[in-house]
């Protein structure tokens, strides 16, 4: 099949957006104007794992608000430095699951690649903060072994893009990417598990969006969203214009205490997906990672809001509950 020239930008806004992200918990809290006593803790806690967010998503913040559900999701705190039983630097497996640099293999049918260690946001209950990237960069030789690795097993329909955060790469480097994906035979589907449209919406452009849909592959797209205040006009524009191009979305909000751990809030956050037509499809328990767990909710808590939300919510509209187990052949329903 001809495939579609892609005129790849260079330094387009969302890249500038990426590069004029806030990297000095100073200036976060001044521009959030919020009480200085934050300060050690936060310059300690990113000592470990970097601040960075977006001016597009602070914008979106109360200012004053320490509990600012966006805030708290990204602000580094003395907490995370703290040990906590049962919390450890790999919860979900990734390590053993890796079959080469970058591709691991941990379900039936479909593989995940780590496209880049490069993400528009450092969540700081992400599973993956001490995720060994270095060692596990899919480029030259070793983007090669990957593709023959997928291409020997006939068993494997789907893959996953990952990282990081894929729409991170550049659309040159991505658009080489879905090419070597489009050549695998038994191949049928590119995943994209992304932040990147919720916090720099100016990602989503008419060329990305023709590298996403060039070829035979259905693209599927799998956001992460965790609070309704999260969408604002820009992000719809960007689902919109997803939606528009024929790519399913789907969202995937993680249960954190302190953000999103009522009802109330994740109905809320479930309307405001629908508006945005956006599947809501997981909703996970906490992947316990050393350094969040001021974030983890009890099981017994998480069912209590679930049993609300399920007798509130069309069905359509409530998210499976679920955690990841590491070894285990499938995410685990909780419910």
């Amino acid at each position: 099949m001809p495939q579609t020239k892609i005129e790849c930008l260079e330094n387009p806004l969302w890249q500038r957006e990426m590069a004029s992200a806030v990297t000095d918990p100073a200036e976060l809290l001044s521009l959030l104007e919020l009480p200085r006593d934050l300060l050690a803790g936060a310059i300690a806690a990113s000592a470990a794992f970097r601040l960075r967010v977006p001016r597009a998503f602070i914008a979106r913040m109360a200012r004053g608000d320490p509990d600012d559900p966006l805030l708290r999701q990204v602000l580094p705190l003395a907490q995370e430095c703290q040990r906590a039983t049962g919390f450890s630097d790999d919860p979900v497996g990734d390590r053993n699951a890796v079959v080469s640099p970058g591709l691991l293999h941990k379900y039936h049918g479909r593989v995940l690649i780590v496209a880049t260690a490069a993400c528009g946001i450092h969540c700081r209950y992400c599973f993956r903060r001490h995720f060994p990237y270095n060692d596990n960069n899919p480029l030259g030789d070793d983007w090669r072994k990957a593709l023959d690795y997928i291409a020997a097993d006939s068993s494997i329909r789907e893959v996953i893009l990952s990282g990081g955060d894929p729409l991170s790469l550049s659309d040159s480097r991505l658009a080489m990417m879905v090419e070597d994906l489009q050549m695998l035979p038994h191949c049928r589907r590119i995943r994209l598990h992304t932040r990147q449209p919720i916090v720099i919406p100016s990602r989503i452009t008419h060329g990305l969006i023709q590298i996403l849909t060039q070829g035979a592959l259905q693209t599927v797209m799998v956001v992460h969203i965790n609070h309704a205040n999260e969408l604002n006009d820009s992000v719809y524009h960007a689902m919109e214009q997803l939606r528009q191009a024929g790519i399913p979305l789907f969202n995937q909000a993680v249960l954190l205490k302190g953000v999103n751990d009522s009802a109330d809030s994740l109905i809320t956050l479930s309307e405001a997906l629908s508006t945005a037509g956006i599947t809501p499809y997981y909703l996970h328990q906490l992947d316990k990672v050393a350094g969040a767990a001021h974030f983890s909710v009890s099981q017994e808590r998480a069912l209590a809001i679930y049993s609300e939300m399920r007798q509130r919510l069309p069905g359509y509209l409530l998210p499976r509950l679920v955690t990841e187990q590491a070894g285990a052949a499938s995410k685990l329903t909780l419910t």
